[in-house]
């Protein structure tokens, strides 16, 4: 099916489940690592995924589908530490720590803004807008963290740069892509990807001894089962189907979705506090992201051998289902 045989009911449901499944990921993750171990289930998490990808991907094209070059091998599972294990996986370290699942969204829906600094090191000129966007996102981080009045907002600092940190790498990851060695094929790359940051992380939960507190309870398992197959497969159809079907401006849409979906999540379901300072911190924070998501959608000014980052940033997130 092409782009302009879809109808704009298919397009719409398809966005309304990126809206939804990807703004759910974060209280999906909360619900997993209140009964089990973060760093050991968001392994198995990525273990898993990575297993089914390749089953199927075998199934589809043949085991010899899967083989890498030893160059292409290095990229993808330097990518995948950076993009899954880092990004993604310490997410759920830092909501360990306290922090909620929808300030942890805000907190990664800030990628675009680091992506803007990394050129802007590497030497691209980033327009304006972008530019102004980071300030102001930077302002929205601040007034999200740092006391107010002698009211200190609640959020743990430490837990906060977990989740931060998280953010940087999966900007990073996003922006060194094209620089580096991958295979052609993107669904293979994923699959070493996935495989690559499940090994990763699983030595980290070696590493610092990490143990069941007791039995895992329905709920987390049915939680864990929700990230594996909702969130990987049917949210990545979904978003691989838009990227295909719909304007990227118009996809690009579940960056500032995304965040509110899962605030409003955390607060019904987590009892999780909507204080003031969080609705004006997180509408700084989504404003400085529609300023900078915008500003890179837009044709460029100049020619220039830069990837449109704006573009890699959704292939990262398409291939890896967002989170």
């Amino acid at each position: 099916m092409t782009s302009g045989r879809a109808g704009r009911g298919a397009i719409t449901l398809a966005l309304f489940l990126v809206y939804v499944i990807w703004g759910s990921i974060y209280l999906a993750i909360r619900l997993v690592i209140d009964e089990a171990p973060p760093l050991g289930s968001m392994a198995a998490r990525f273990l898993l995924a990575a297993l089914l990808m390749a089953a199927f991907l075998a199934f589809r094209g043949g085991w010899r589908r899967l083989h890498l070059t030893g160059r292409e091998m290095a990229g993808a599972s330097f990518l995948g530490v950076l993009l899954l294990a880092c990004g993604n996986g310490l997410t759920s370290v830092g909501q360990l720590h306290g922090v909620p699942s929808g300030v942890t969204a805000l907190l990664v829906a800030m990628v675009p803004l680091w992506i803007c600094i990394y050129r802007t090191l590497s030497g691209d000129r980033p327009r304006v807008l972008e530019l102004a966007g980071v300030g102001v996102g930077l302002i929205g981080l601040a007034v999200l963290v740092l006391p107010h009045g002698g009211e200190h907002s609640g959020l743990p600092l430490v837990g906060v740069a977990v989740v931060v940190l998280s953010s940087v790498s999966w900007s990073f990851g996003s922006w060194i892509k094209p620089r580096i060695w991958l295979p052609r094929d993107v669904y293979v790359s994923a699959t070493y990807q996935l495989l690559a940051a499940g090994a990763a992380m699983t030595l980290a939960s070696v590493a610092t001894g990490e143990r069941l507190r007791g039995e895992i309870g329905l709920r987390a398992w049915g939680a864990f089962g929700y990230l594996v197959v909702v969130g990987s497969i049917v949210g990545f159809t979904a978003y691989a189907w838009l990227l295909h079907h719909a304007p990227l401006p118009l996809v690009a849409t579940h960056t500032y979705v995304n965040p509110v979906v899962a605030v409003a999540l955390g607060s019904v379901v987590l009892s999780e506090p909507v204080t003031p300072v969080l609705v004006i911190g997180g509408a700084v924070v989504l404003l400085s992201v529609v300023l900078v998501v915008s500003a890179q959608a837009g044709p460029r000014r100049r020619r220039d051998s830069t990837p449109n980052d704006f573009k890699v940033l959704l292939s990262d997130q398409k291939r890896t289902g967002g989170e």
